[in-house]
């Protein structure tokens, strides 16, 4: 078909066509679609690879753009793929900021794709029209303004190198799209994709005219020909075509290292960014064993699924001690770890710290001494390959004499490191007499949260995904998620949370698209959370019916409230106060009814005021297709009271 032959429909169909087809073949593999009229070419389009080639992109539909967003990005914060939004133009776009926001600075990889007006109609009062150039300003890594849809053979290429550019600039450098882990081998995620990494939300805005719909029937659609990747097989569960090699530390960086810990007295903060999977952690636990180093674990950094002895669980408990072996030297993989007391802790302290990360410090604390610019994973492989090191152990405790340089220094065991090994002894001593403490809160009594997340976390299987809100939530969670006992081997279990903003909203819309790549998944929340995204529960349907799992099966949510009917944080915080304004400005009791909402949308419903309710509960729900919602009342006063015992 000659190219003057072309109807505007066909054009559309074969440019956006062109732009899908090369999405896919760089790995994204869920496209979140928010109906609307001017949208039409891209949600249509994305609709019918999908029936075409089900295996290798899916489509949900999420009918308020702000929800749909944060669905888009938990599936991308589960699966390290980039996941695409599709939306109308106007205020639908502006609906995305919060979650643009929490894929900045989590690291996410998300394609925002808004579809626009032609600029004939701009600044001219047509209805739903707004500037959508650069809508996100700096909060975006790439913004690129489209052309308006053509099907000439140059056309075409430029759509494809389009998808290809977003996709490079989403995941940032030196990666490629996670490839889909296997659920019970090393692959198997552990902690949030991407974080550890470069990723980055991208914007890419379309002018579409009408007529909107596109013609599927023209020649040419999802033809790969003019593609440099076409002789690439398009393997689904591939990690896509953009895969560049990892960052090698500089090796006076390692030495520098080797030289720290030859001194003792060195800790690992390991954050949010430390590993993405089962393997990975593996991998950073038995360097940290190596090298004598205990490693300080936040329960999103992916570590504390492993039965190992230098992984300490109970770290914000031990901050609290005067007896804390506060470090001389601080190692930091991934963000702060979210405990203000090791985090208040080590700047009074202020010991040297090396910040290893991929792009920058994140280092709010202003103490950084020593950048490594690389993923933490990168520098546990290189230090592979030098050789721990024997330590005066005299003069490292009276601080006498330079450290050598490792090139200086015959290899040595690691049990003659000597001031480093009692180091990490006295933080696993410490942390194992802690455990037994922290545990007594299931016998607390049915007024106690502790008691109930206790019980509960406890219960979640194995091989699942443990969603957690932030707020109070994530706070219980840093106590009572506990690593395996001793001597029970490893337990592979997601442990996800919004927490590059730290806020509120969308968190039950995240929780359900992270829901999607496991094969079961438990979410823990509190009432003004849930309240704030209480509209996510429409996706009952969606889940339902409308966009399984990649094996088929319908993906599982189970919804554990925690109801303290109001902001029961602000009970552990200075704003505290028996004044009325504290009630009426942070408590906010709202007294909704939770259960009303869940029959509206044909959730499972449960409401339970005892411990042992909940567990009886959560082992009939937990599973069940779809999603469920468990409500546990717990009293709003007194917050502080109960948390004391548990956490020093």
């Amino acid at each position: 078909m000659a190219e003057q032959e072309l109807t505007h429909a066909q054009k559309t169909a074969r440019y956006l066509g062109a732009f899908f087809d090369e999405l896919v073949r760089c790995g994204v593999r869920d496209v979140v679609v928010s109906p609307g009229s001017r949208s039409t070419g891209l949600a249509m389009t994305a609709f019918e690879l999908s029936c075409r080639r089900p295996d290798e992109l899916r489509v949900h539909v999420d009918v308020d753009e702000r929800g749909a967003s944060f669905v888009a990005l938990g599936l991308a914060k589960a699966t390290g793929r980039p996941a695409a939004l599709v939306c109308t133009s106007g205020t639908a776009p502006a609906n995305y900021f919060p979650t643009v926001l929490e894929a900045q600075t989590s690291r996410i990889p998300l394609l925002v794709l808004s579809s626009d007006r032609p600029v004939m109609l701009l600044g001219l009062g047509a209805p739903q029209t707004t500037d959508q150039v650069k809508l996100f300003g700096d909060a975006v890594r790439l913004f690129r303004q489209m052309p308006e849809p053509e099907g000439t053979p140059k056309a075409v290429a430029f759509a494809r190198q389009a998808a290809r550019e977003a996709c490079i600039a989403a995941l940032g450098r030196g990666r490629g799209a996670a490839p889909d882990a296997a659920p019970d081998d090393g692959a198997f995620p552990v902690a949030a994709r991407g974080c550890a990494q470069d990723c980055a939300p991208v914007h890419l805005n379309f002018p579409l005219d009408e007529p909107l719909k596109p013609d599927f029937a023209v020649e040419g659609l999802f033809d790969a020909g003019l593609s440099p990747l076409a002789a690439l097989p398009a393997d689904p569960a591939a990690p896509g075509p953009l895969v560049g090699a990892r960052a090698v530390p500089d090796a006076r960086a390692l030495d520098a290292l080797a030289a720290l810990i030859a001194q003792g007295g060195v800790a690992v903060a390991a954050g949010e960014g430390t590993c993405e999977t089962l393997a990975e952690a593996r991998e950073v636990a038995a360097w940290a064993e190596r090298w004598r180093l205990p490693l300080l674990a936040d329960p999103l950094s992916g570590l504390r699924c492993l039965d190992a002895a230098c992984v300490i669980d109970s770290y914000d408990n031990l901050f609290a001690r005067e007896d804390c072996p506060l470090p001389r030297a601080l190692i930091r993989f991934g963000r702060w770890p979210l405990s203000k007391r090791a985090f208040n802790g080590l700047a009074a302290a202020r010991p040297v710290q090396v910040v290893v990360d991929a792009a920058e410090t994140r280092d709010f604390n202003l103490m950084t001494d020593l950048f490594v610019p690389c993923t933490p994973l990168d520098l546990v492989r290189a230090m592979g390959d030098v050789p721990a090191l024997a330590t005066n152990a005299q003069g490292a405790q009276e601080g006498e004499g330079a450290p050598h340089a490792a090139a200086q220094v015959a290899p040595a065991p690691v049990s003659a490191m000597g001031a480093q090994d009692a180091y990490l002894a006295r933080w696993v001593a410490l942390n194992e007499a802690e455990r037994p403490r922290i545990e007594a809160a299931r016998d607390a009594g049915d007024g106690f949260e502790g008691a109930y997340l206790s019980a509960l976390l406890a219960r979640v299987p194995a091989g699942s995904l443990l969603f957690s809100a932030n707020s109070l939530s994530v706070r219980a969670l840093d106590t009572f998620l506990l690593k395996p006992a001793p001597g029970t081997g490893d337990r592979p279990l997601a442990v996800l949370a919004n927490r590059g903003q730290n806020g509120i909203d969308g968190v039950t819309s995240t929780a359900i698209g992270a829901a999607w790549a496991f094969p079961r998944a438990t979410f823990v929340t509190g009432d003004l959370t849930f309240l704030h995204d209480l509209n996510a529960l429409h996706l009952q349907r969606e889940l339902l019916h409308a966009a399984p799992r990649p094996d088929g099966t319908v993906p599982s949510l189970t919804i554990v409230l925690l109801n303290n009917n109001g902001g029961g944080l602000f009970d552990m915080l200075p704003q505290q106060s028996e004044e009325p304004y504290f009630e009426r400005l942070f408590l906010v009791p709202h007294d909704a009814r939770f259960g009303h909402a869940a029959d509206a949308f044909a959730v499972p419903y449960r409401a339970v005021e005892r411990v042992e309710d909940l567990v009886a509960a959560y082992d009939e729900l937990s599973g069940t297709p779809g999603l469920s919602l468990i409500e546990v009342t717990v009293p709003l006063a007194g917050v502080k009271a109960r948390y004391a015992p548990y956490q020093g």
